[in-house]
């Protein structure tokens, strides 16, 4: 916590800072792939957190947009009547009121991120869930330069997208199937100087098609069937999770 001198100094200086009224402007990516293929599916605002600092209440207030892969969503709705997608991401905007984040030389801001970072992760976990990704699990973290030169504390995540159905096959016949896709997420914090930004993602570690190819028996789990089973949605199930993983990566660091 901070020390009593500095809780007191903060008190002093809170009604003097430049904090922002009414609601909290949404984020900005600004990395052109979110315009291809992906669309906004909810924006939110809500209040990340608020807490006491000595005697000045701190509220963290939030403005998210999330998006998914139009594609592959449309796709897992009508092969698996799946709602959700292991493809999407997110970004948020935090407004600290009062701005004590932005005292001259960053004084508290530090204690004020070690607030924000576990309620960030909470409420990406959160999101992960709601996009119907299970067993969100924290695997390694570190950092990351972002847009702005700003250095962003960033985590990678593992999941898994539960999937069920039943596989037409060649006989007439079907063939049920219980799996789940791997997903890996990845998330990114940092201060740009006004606000604490937030950005995630998740991606599949694997094609969503390698579920069909699972539930067929060997003897007629080639390709071309798997193809011909899918229809229309093959291509965008059978997409190759580099190219997922490359546009969550790009749309990450691209957020102001």
């Amino acid at each position: 916590m901070l020390s009593t001198g500095a809780a007191v100094g903060l008190a002093a200086t809170a009604g003097c800072l430049d904090t922002r009224e009414g609601a909290v402007p949404g984020p900005v990516v600004t990395d052109g792939r979110i315009d291809d293929g992906w669309r906004l599916v909810e924006e939110s605002d809500g209040v990340v957190f608020e807490e006491a600092f000595g005697p000045v209440t701190i509220r963290a207030l939030e403005h998210t947009l999330l998006y998914e892969y139009v594609d592959l969503a449309e796709a897992l709705a009508e092969t698996f009547d799946a709602s959700g997608s292991p493809v999407v991401f997110f970004a948020s905007r935090i407004d600290l009121r009062p701005a004590i984040d932005r005292l001259p030389g960053g004084i508290g801001r530090d204690r004020l991120m070690e607030e924000v970072r576990p309620a960030a992760e909470a409420a990406f976990r959160d999101q992960l869930r709601e996009s119907g990704l299970e067993d969100v699990d924290v695997e390694e973290t570190g950092t990351e330069t972002v847009t702005g030169g700003h250095t962003a504390s960033t985590a990678r995540f593992s999941a898994r997208f539960p999937v069920t159905g039943e596989t037409p096959l060649p006989d007439g016949s079907t063939e049920g199937f219980d799996d789940v896709i791997t997903v890996e997420a990845r998330l990114a914090l940092w201060h740009d100087g006004m606000d604490v930004l937030l950005s995630g993602g998740a991606y599949p570690t694997e094609p969503v098609s390698d579920v069909i190819s699972r539930a067929l028996p060997d003897a007629v789990a080639d390709e071309s069937l798997v193809d011909d089973l899918l229809g229309d949605d093959a291509e965008a199930l059978s997409t190759e999770p580099e190219t997922f993983a490359e546009a969550v990566e790009a749309l990450l660091v691209a957020v102001e």
